[in-house]
């Protein structure tokens, strides 16, 4: 409630009525303030008339004027240039250390306030209350927001590769494996993917690139699904004998728990074959990441994942089972875009702002811009309620909105959220 009220007086949401302290003195706000995240006073810099005197200074809100004394501002001399205390609930006066009274006022707030916002936090993890709002919205505002919202995630994707790179000591290639690791999880086993690759450092790897089984062996050994493998399998035995020659040479450490899921998911979407993948590009040696960065058409990125397997996993989707109809193609078109989308321009974004190289981050985004849209739940709620995906840039920023504001509930945070609030004021 208290993170609401600071949005209220911050973007000045208050209802077109004169304000008053609690004594009776009439308060204008001709400035606000700036917003404080650390510790002090919640905004600094306000300025604000009270009466026939203007004052400058810092202003703290409570939902309960007591709340000062609770959490101890009385004894902190940081909060000695607060001019005014703005409340929900006017239960005590406050006073400095000199013993005098600092104003005091009530949150200006239409009745109905506070319960639109509550309401808009229950449902906004499951539906889009806000969906009347999106529809009324110029287009310029709306595209504003897809902008910001796009560019975000694909920041928060090049700032996870390079903590990928610090522990890397710098090797591209290295943070290049583990992202294409993570992207080859497809969400459901994104994790379990990175923590192996995490877990198997590609230096290691390397020394016996020349070998596909020594590639097949490790990873499938790393990821522990060798251990419910049946042993009645020849390729299976041969694995295993691999692998325990190979983590000992190694010191391999297995990651703890990978936590690989498989429920409800269609057999040629296990993860087997697509480890099996991992390891083709690992076979001959991995140099995917300066592929990548020569990569100058999605054409061109689409070919550094298109590979076909060879051997045991051309016919099988896991160990003794094999396909209905063999394909060595391990990926659609369709998955081979979502690689791109989350290994190819994150990591090409990423290497075009650590090198300076603003070409090749525009180039990142401008695959986003020329990728179709992802199409999965979250597009087609957007889609439904008047927000409509034509490339993969929008799907991107809509699955970030979806991500990162509607689920987390950061409906404050949110441009259409924000709208939403502001239009509940106008109409109260």
């Amino acid at each position: 409630m208290e993170r609401l009220m600071q949005y209220i007086w911050q973007h000045r949401l208050w209802p077109a009525t004169d304000m008053s302290t609690v004594d009776g003195r009439h308060v204008q706000v001709i400035d606000t303030g700036r917003l404080n995240t650390d510790s002090g006073p919640d905004f600094f810099n306000a300025k604000v008339r009270i009466g026939d005197q203007m004052w400058a200074g810092d202003v703290e809100i409570h939902v309960n004027a007591s709340d000062w004394h609770r959490h101890g501002h009385d004894g902190d001399r940081a909060y000695e240039s607060v001019i005014l205390h703005v409340v929900g609930r006017d239960d005590t006066s406050i006073k400095r250390s000199d013993g005098q009274t600092i104003p005091q006022m009530r949150m200006p707030c239409t009745p109905d306030f506070s319960q639109s916002y509550r309401s808009l936090l229950d449902l906004a993890g499951h539906h889009l209350p806000c969906a009347d709002e999106i529809k009324s919205m110029r287009q310029l505002d709306i595209h504003g927001w897809i902008d910001c919202l796009a560019y975000e995630r694909l920041y928060r994707k090049a700032e996870h590769i390079g903590k990928l790179l610090a522990d890397s000591a710098g090797d591209w290639e290295s943070a290049c494996y583990a992202t294409t690791a993570r992207g080859l999880g497809f969400g459901i086993n994104s994790e379990p993917f990175e923590r192996l690759a995490l877990a198997t450092p590609l230096r290691i790897l390397h020394k016996h690139a020349d070998s596909q089984l020594s590639m097949e062996a490790i990873l499938f050994g790393q990821s522990g699904l060798l251990d419910d493998a049946p042993d009645t399998d020849a390729y299976v035995d041969l694995l295993k004998r691999e692998y325990a020659f190979l983590s000992n040479k190694f010191a391999l450490k297995r990651p703890h728990s990978p936590g690989w899921k498989m429920s409800r998911m269609r057999p040629p979407n296990f993860p087997h074959r697509r480890i099996a993948f991992l390891a083709a590009l690992l076979f001959g040696g991995f140099r995917l990441m300066s592929r990548i960065t020569g990569a100058t058409s999605i054409e061109d990125a689409r070919r550094l994942f298109s590979v076909e397997l060879t051997g045991y996993w051309a016919s099988h989707y896991t160990f003794g089972c094999g396909l209905d109809s063999g394909s060595a193609a391990v990926l659609g078109r369709g998955s081979i875009d979502t690689l791109i989308i989350n290994v190819a321009v994150p990591l090409l974004h990423a290497y075009g702002c650590a090198t300076g190289n603003l070409a090749m981050s525009d180039r990142a985004v401008e695959f986003l811009h020329n990728l179709g849209p992802e199409q999965n739940s979250v597009t087609r709620m957007f889609k439904e309620n008047g927000l409509p995906c034509d490339d993969a840039f929008t799907s991107q920023a809509l699955i970030q909105l979806r991500r990162e504001y509607c689920e987390a509930k950061k409906c404050l945070f949110c441009r259409i959220g924000h709208r939403y609030l502001s239009q509940k004021t106008k109409r109260t």
